[in-house]
């Protein structure tokens, strides 16, 4: 009877030690998931910089394939066909800014007396705007040149027009480009836009 319950404390000490020895293992085994995880989250960030290094890249490409757009195009950039008396044709730039400054630009250059700011003038004119190239107002159309009521300089005009068309002579041809300070402003006046630059080209049919 002795040995009978040695025997079965032995197997007792020997079950428990074998459930505590499962126990220690299953602890440190649920101890490698969140070891691995930061591992695993690590590795992840290079991925996802060289990933990311590609659109700088691509942003870069493209700033340079508008970046002929950041100049200011120049009073040869604009073209105009048409002889003087007719109805001009302009094509407007698109790879370039509108001018900031007056430019002007004698088409053809006209026989007749120089015009100043003291002058009065009778004129043919075609007005394009530069934002959407369309054709807002031309006197070709009317069959009919407007006469200014007062000399140049104070002619209830704009001031594009009382800058420009100083020294142009009669019978000449002038290409206009105005800037919204010297034009319309940023109020616009419909069916100009706030803000717009005007592109005229003007005929001198007479100066005195």
């Amino acid at each position: 009877m002795r040995i009978a319950g040695k025997v079965t404390m032995v197997i007792v000490a020997l079950a428990a030690a074998t459930a505590l020895s499962a126990c220690a293992n299953s602890e440190q085994d649920s101890t490698k998931p969140p070891a691995d995880g930061p591992t695993g989250a690590t590795s992840a960030p290079p991925k996802t910089s060289s990933t990311t290094s590609s659109p700088p890249a691509t942003s870069s490409s493209s700033a340079s394939s508008v970046a002929p757009a950041g100049n200011e195009c120049k009073v040869d950039d604009i073209k105009v066909s048409g002889a003087p008396g007719a109805k001009p044709t302009i094509t407007i730039p698109t790879t370039c800014k509108p001018p900031t400054t007056l430019l002007t630009k004698d088409l053809a250059p006209g026989n007749g007396p120089a015009a100043t700011a003291q002058n009065t003038a009778t004129l043919d004119y075609l007005l394009e705007t530069w934002s959407d190239q369309k054709i807002v107002d031309n006197s070709y159309d009317r069959g009919q040149p407007i006469p200014l009521q007062a000399p140049i300089g104070q002619a209830q005009v704009i001031v594009g027009w009382q800058q420009g068309l100083v020294g142009m002579k009669q019978g000449g041809r002038r290409l206009l480009v105005i800037p919204p300070a010297l034009g319309y402003g940023d109020t616009g006046k419909p069916p100009v836009k706030p803000n717009e630059t005007l592109v005229f080209v003007v005929d001198a049919v007479v100066v005195q």
